[in-house]
C-alpha cells in the first residue's frame, strides 16, 4: 500500500480533529486523495504521505540536510534520556486507558521526537495513541513521512493550525517556538503541554568554538520560562543535564543540525571538525503545564 493511501486512511479515521485553516469549517477526506472543507477549500495528500495545509508561503532556512542530520543525531541516542523523561510523565499523567490518546508535536521537524515518544507510551496504552506532527518546513515533514509511518504529518503554520479546539491530550513543544494562544485553544481541559527549552550549557562545546563573545557562549532561558508560567499553570519543571559521547562520524551531522552553525565562519566550523571532540553537553529545562 502506498504512503499516500496509508496517510489518507489515517486522516480519514481521524478527520474529526481537522478544521480548515482558511475558514475554520469541518473537513473530510474525498476519494482518499484530498482533505476538503465544507466550503471546498482543498488540500491534496502528497504521494510521500503527508498533507500540506499552509495558507501562505513562509521562508525557512531549515533545509533537507539539516533535517537528515537531526535524524542521524536522534537515532544515535542523543535525546534518549529526554524521551524517557517525557514518556514517563505522559504515562503517569494522561489516562492511557482512553480509547485514543492524541498527541500533537508542534515544530516536529523530521519527526524523531514524536516517533520515539509515541513508541514508548504505546506499549503502556490499552487504547490507540495518535501522533500528529506539524511544521512549517516542508523538508522536515518530507523526512518525517519517509521514515515514520502510522502518524499524521502536516506542513502547517502553528498560527493557523488546521485542528479543532479542545482536541489534544498532549502538546509537545521541543526546542521550538511556541504559540500559547493556539496551545490554549487546541489543548483539552485535562491535557498537558510539555515544553523543552535549552539551558545555559546546552551544546556549550559548540558555542565556545563558534562564538568569541562570552554572552553568546552561554544562554539564558528565563524569559521563555516566565512566558510559559504566565500562560499555563506550571505543574512541574525538571532540569535534564547529561553528556553524550561523540564518535567522529557524529560531529559533522551535529554541526549541520543546529542553527548555531549559521552564524559561524567556515574557519570555525573547520576547526571544530578537526577537534578531538569526544562528548557534548545536553542541558534542558522540561516544563509541564496545564490550562
Amino acid at each position: 500500500m502506498s504512503k499516500k493511501i496509508i496517510c489518507a486512511e489515517l486522516i480519514n479515521k481521524f478527520e474529526k480533529i481537522f478544521q480548515c485553516p482558511i475558514c475554520s469549517s469541518p473537513m473530510g477526506i474525498v476519494d482518499l486523495k484530498s482533505l476538503i472543507c465544507s466550503n471546498n477549500h482543498t488540500f491534496d495528500i502528497a504521494k510521500q504521505g503527508y498533507v500540506n495545509l499552509m495558507t501562505r508561503s513562509l521562508a525557512s532556512r531549515y533545509d533537507k540536510e539539516l533535517f537528515e542530520s537531526r535524524k542521524i543525531i536522534a537515532e544515535s541516542g542523543f535525546f534518549e534520556p529526554l524521551y524517557r523523561m517525557v514518556s514517563e510523565w505522559i504515562k503517569n499523567d494522561v489516562r492511557l486507558e482512553e480509547e485514543t490518546v492524541k498527541i500533537l508535536d508542534t515544530g516536529c521537524g523530521e519527526g524523531s521526537h514524536l516517533s520515539r515518544i509515541k513508541q514508548k507510551i504505546s506499549s503502556h496504552s490499552t487504547g490507540e495513541v495518535l501522533g500528529v506532527g506539524i511544521d512549517i518546513a516542508k523538508e522536515g515533514i518530507l523526512v518525517a513521512a519517509k521514515h515514520h509511518s502510522n502518524m499524521i504529518w502536516c506542513v502547517a503554520d502553528l498560527a493557523h493550525s488546521p485542528f479543532k479546539s479542545n482536541t489534544f491530550d498532549v502538546i509537545l513543544n521541543i526546542l521550538s517556538p511556541a504559540n500559547y494562544k493556539e496551545f490554549q485553544r487546541l489543548l483539552n481541559d485535562n491535557g498537558i503541554v510539555i515544553k523543552v527549552v535549552p539551558r545555559s550549557d546546552y551544546l556549550k562545546e559548540l558555542r565556545e568554538v563558534f562564538f568569541d563573545e562570552p554572552e553568546k557562549q552561554s544562554y539564558s532561558n528565563q524569559k521563555i520560562v516566565r512566558r510559559f508560567n504566565a500562560n499555563f499553570e506550571t505543574v512541574d519543571m525538571f532540569r535534564l543535564c547529561y553528556s553524550v559521547s561523540l564518535s567522529k562520524a557524529l560531529i559533522s551531522p551535529l554541526i549541520r543540525m543546529t542553527p548555531l552553525s549559521w552564524s559561524a565562519t567556515a574557519e570555525k566550523i573547520e576547526a571544530l571538525l578537526n577537534m578531538n571532540l569526544s562528548e557534548i553537553t545536553i542541558d534542558l529545562d522540561v516544563l509541564i503545564g496545564k490550562k
